[in-house]
């Protein structure tokens, strides 16, 4: 691999871990193996900490592309509670609201969710990076102001029930860049005529790369270990690295 010249890395994001905690720990793992003092890693396309999968990783030159990267089409599998809601529309927050859900069937669920087919406006969640004067919306929220943010178009190209209970539902979701899956949540939640937030997510698909794609973070750490190194021309290569090379050779 060439790191430096830049590479394009699938990793399977842990559950509590930043987009940028994945970033740093593999730019670590980078830096070591080529004892070099500093590399550009980048993520292309954020996900929360309580979501899992799907993140690309770039490295060196390649870094260039993240906007390219990241525009392509998202698919999630997310989990949804019936008759709660939570500030963050997720478990970031604890409930703040009940609502009744005997009135939810499966039949009502599917019907719902056609209503979010095709192009959409969605508000992002107040608990969202989003900044608003220079200040991230998480910040306003947090204080218990209200970031007025205002609607998105967005487009959705696929919406898939794949288990329903009464106070609970799994859906698969295609769409585009910039997508809050917790507001899908929360509005679902308000077509159904009840509420609803997030309990569990998992990006399955960015672009091209797929889950069944990507590393988790110990074996793409281990694989920078052991993985043949490739150095841009003209690149002078760090006497450390060759004396180890060397060693292993020997």
């Amino acid at each position: 691999m060439n790191f430096l010249d830049g590479e394009i890395l699938y990793v399977d994001k842990p559950l509590e871990w930043t987009s940028f905690d994945a970033v740093k720990r593999i730019r670590g793992s980078i830096v070591r193996r080529l004892h070099v003092p500093k590399i550009k890693v980048g993520h292309a396309g954020t996900l929360d900490p309580l979501a899992t999968g799907v993140i690309i990783l770039v490295t060196g030159r390649a870094t260039r592309r993240i906007e390219e990267l990241q525009a392509g089409v998202k698919e999630y599998v997310a989990t949804m509670a019936l008759g709660a809601t939570t500030p963050s529309f997720d478990l970031e927050t604890p409930v703040d609201a009940h609502f009744p859900t005997d009135h939810i069937t499966e039949d009502l669920v599917r019907r719902t969710l056609t209503q979010f087919l095709g192009r959409i406006e969605q508000i992002p969640p107040a608990y969202s990076a989003i900044k608003i004067g220079g200040e991230r919306a998480y910040h306003y929220a947090r204080r218990g102001d209200d970031p007025k943010l205002k609607p998105k178009t967005l487009v959705i190209d696929e919406i898939e029930l794949l288990e329903y209970a009464p106070t609970s539902i799994t859906i698969r979701v295609v769409c585009s860049k910039g997508t809050y899956i917790r507001a899908l949540a929360r509005d679902i939640g308000e077509a159904l005529g009840s509420g609803a937030h997030l309990t569990a997510l998992r990006r399955t698909r960015v672009g091209d790369a797929t889950l069944d794609q990507c590393l988790t973070i110990p074996q793409l750490a281990e694989l920078i270990k052991t993985v043949p190194i490739e150095w841009p021309d003209n690149y002078p290569i760090p006497p450390r690295f060759l004396r180890e090379q060397a060693g292993e050779e020997a």
